[in-house]
């Protein structure tokens, strides 16, 4: 009955697919290359570690958290933070990761401007997640137009969020592998698989900030056709 009534239901395929396929390609090439070891046994948070360092960054503390592929960095408390699947492990897959949070913290402390604006809107973005949502459902549902305009309002800075986030992401993830080249800390076929690792999660976040985009498309559209 959905299809029936709102078509627009159509605009969200392509995103889930290429949602679906991310969530898949970022699963299956960690697991592929945390199989593959760096050849000079390294470990993640002395990777972290090293890097933090030669970029000035002492202050920067590290710690182990629950879960797997739960790594980031904290630019309030100035923690990098790295999940248990990654802090010890010595693998290719575990070490991008860690590099990857690295660059972030580099791009903190270098007040690089993307960063900057995204960690601006955190506050705005979080309220249009845990707000728009309700807001759109009660304002089609009761025919409240002002409710409606006010949840794409909220979900558009979720939008702005996802889009600003690209750029901060690709960034680390350059960062990393000039960190890992520039370091000696893998040798130049190994780069190779961390990249591959690297553009995998990036692939996830160009997903989410495509979904975001059909979303709020998807909403305007609604928001025309009950006028």
């Amino acid at each position: 009955m959905f299809w029936f009534y709102d078509p627009t239901y159509i605009l969200l395929i392509p995103a889930i697919l290429l949602a679906m396929y991310a969530q898949f390609k970022v699963q299956s090439t960690f697991s592929k290359y945390t199989n593959v070891r760096n050849r000079y046994g390294y470990r993640a948070y002395e990777v972290a570690r090293r890097l933090l360092n030669e970029a000035g960054l002492y202050d920067v503390s590290i710690e182990m958290i629950p879960g797997s592929l739960t790594d980031h960095y904290d630019p309030r408390s100035r923690v990098l933070r790295l999940s248990q699947t990654v802090y010890g492990s010595d693998s290719i897959a575990a070490i991008g990761v860690a590099a990857h949070e690295t660059g972030h913290a580099i791009q903190h402390a270098n007040g690089y401007i993307p960063l900057k604006l995204r960690n601006a809107i955190v506050p705005v973005a979080n309220i249009g997640t845990n707000i728009s949502w309700p807001l759109l459902v009660m304002g089609f549902i009761f025919g409240l137009t002002q409710l409606i305009d006010i949840g794409i309002i909220l979900f558009s800075a979720v939008v702005l969020f996802q889009i600003i986030t690209l750029p901060v992401e690709l960034n680390a993830s350059n960062r990393a592998i000039k960190l890992l080249e520039s370091g000696g800390l893998f040798m130049r076929d190994e780069l190779y698989p961390a990249r591959q690792v690297l553009n995998a999660a990036a692939l996830t976040y160009v997903a989410a900030a495509f979904a975001s985009i059909m979303n709020l498309i998807r909403l305007l559209i609604l928001r025309d056709r009950r006028d």
